[in-house]
């Protein structure tokens, strides 16, 4: 057609070459028809929808796992085997029933006191295990569905201690003087949209013999829920695990380290492990 064309140009107009006509229809090019198009507009979109309907078999399928990996947990009561972490003796041999002496007793803390030796509380222990149990279980199930794991603490002593805890877990650890606002007004203090932690774990909820740690209240605040050791001179009514102990003796604070760093490593543990248990079940 196009050489048609250019032939009839040649006729009407004036030194319309024949050389021209032949290099002109090397490169003009036959009209593809409407119906061509329309063919391959409809073979683009059947594609389209082909591919479509892949990824959301596959999204559907992701979904699917994940919430079996989620429910499995919940199927047990003790679905990490923290019980098995630790004995009463453990909790005695670490020194966990030392509490202050008789002045420096919070009133709320009465319930957790055994009795008295040399004018030194002494924390009852069988209280205690319970309550430590019920805390691990919990801290392993949010490190079980990849939540933020914080642990806090102001004693110089340990600090060194805790944050190669929380570094060796993959966690966050939070030792120094805590600044006002970071949770409470997160996206100010960092100038940016900030998650916050989905659990504190307090290895000391005071800042000084009598005064609470201010991250205390402020994780109540915010209902982000928290475990605590709490010693006979706390106040245990703003956590959400309080666990009584002993808050400041060195071996102490390590055995909490240790098994808080087991809990957090069983749960993550526990989570790959599902995972490729039930993709392999939804591939087969």
């Amino acid at each position: 057609m196009a050489a048609t064309v250019l032939r009839n140009f040649k006729g009407i107009i004036p030194g319309f070459s024949s050389t021209f006509c032949a290099s002109a229809t090397k490169w003009l090019k036959p009209v593809v028809p409407f119906s061509n198009h329309t063919r391959l507009a409809t073979q683009l979109i059947d594609n389209a929808s082909n591919n479509r309907d892949a990824i959301d078999c596959d999204i559907d399928a992701e979904e699917e796992v994940e919430l079996q990996v989620l429910a499995e947990p919940l199927k047990h009561q003790d679905f990490f085997g923290v019980s098995n972490m630790f004995t009463l003796q453990d909790l005695f041999d670490c020194r966990m029933h030392l509490g202050h002496k008789i002045g420096s007793l919070d009133e709320r803390m009465k319930q957790f006191i055994f009795g008295q030796r040399l004018d030194h509380l002494i924390i009852d222990l069988e209280q205690t295990v319970p309550l430590l149990q019920d805390a691990l279980n919990f801290t392993a199930h949010i490190a079980y569905r990849k939540g933020i794991v914080l642990f806090v603490s102001r004693h110089p002593q340990t600090i060194g201690l805790i944050e190669s805890m929380a570094r060796d877990c993959g966690e966050y650890a939070h030792c120094r003087y805590w600044r006002g606002g970071v949770v409470t007004n997160a996206n100010k203090q960092f100038g940016t949209v900030t998650r916050l932690p989905d659990l504190f774990v307090f290895f000391s909820t005071l800042n000084s013999v009598f005064e609470q740690h201010v991250a205390v209240r402020d994780a109540a605040k915010m209902s982000i829920p928290s475990v605590g050791i709490v010693d006979t001179n706390c106040n245990p009514n703003l956590l959400t695990y309080p666990v009584p102990g002993n808050d400041d003796t060195p071996c102490t604070v390590e055995f909490y380290c240790k098994i808080f760093k087991e809990a957090v490593l069983r749960g993550k543990a526990k989570r790959k492990e599902m995972e490729a248990k039930f993709r392999d079940g939804c591939v087969s």
